[in-house]
């Protein structure tokens, strides 16, 4: 990686997480908050997917189910026992229980439960990618590899500007090493025709 901003928060557009009750009246917001292989557009011309088991490897990790991002709106959490978590063929699921003393959280369930907030994001960082120069001239990267940090409930998910700013660099820099790598080629094949002239002129 070339960028100093690793970090995303992936937007997606549909929901497949609601809130519920639990069988023992618990309230409950539960689903997928990332789904594999799906394409996310960050701009024009810009796009990317998650690769299967992308997260597997820090799903271990203390992750957080938060609203809108805000780290002081906390639903559930891994290490205090009250969020579940896992990876399977279809995304990141997520199970997080509410705390029934908790207005801000009983609000946020009681908002997806009717409808009011049904889109989500997630919140990580980059390891390892594959970049494809598509024919209509766009860039998509395939995360083989990330590191979650948090799941949120959102109201307007929306790509930050610096997630945006970071492809954009990206884009830049690869089609920048692309043009050095053409410029080197090019430069070996004339200094090849040259050498091969000199040796016919010698013959």
């Amino acid at each position: 990686m070339t960028r100093d901003d690793k970090m995303r928060t992936l937007i997606r557009r549909t929901t497949e997480y609601t809130a519920r009750d639990a069988e023992d009246g618990s309230p409950i917001i539960e689903g997928y908050f990332a789904v594999y292989n799906s394409n996310y557009d960050i701009a024009p011309g810009l796009s990317e997917s998650i690769a299967p088991g992308a997260f597997d490897e820090s799903l271990s990790g203390d992750i957080r189910m938060l609203t809108n991002h805000d780290t002081t709106l906390v639903i559930a959490r891994t290490a205090a026992g009250t969020m579940e978590l896992k990876s399977d063929t279809r995304g990141v699921w997520a199970r997080g229980l509410v705390n029934p003393k908790d207005t801000d959280a009983l609000n946020t369930h009681a908002r997806v439960e009717r409808g009011d907030v049904s889109q989500c994001s997630i919140g990580f960082e980059i390891i390892d990618e594959e970049t494809e120069f598509r024919d209509d001239g766009s860039v998509h990267w395939t995360i083989t590899k990330a590191r979650l940090h948090e799941v949120s409930v959102c109201t307007f998910p929306a790509y930050e500007e610096t997630s945006v700013s970071a492809r954009m660099r990206d884009r830049e820099e690869l089609n920048e090493r692309r043009m050095k790598a053409w410029r080197q080629k090019q430069k070996e094949r004339l200094n090849n025709g040259i050498k091969s002239t000199h040796a016919e002129e010698e013959d």
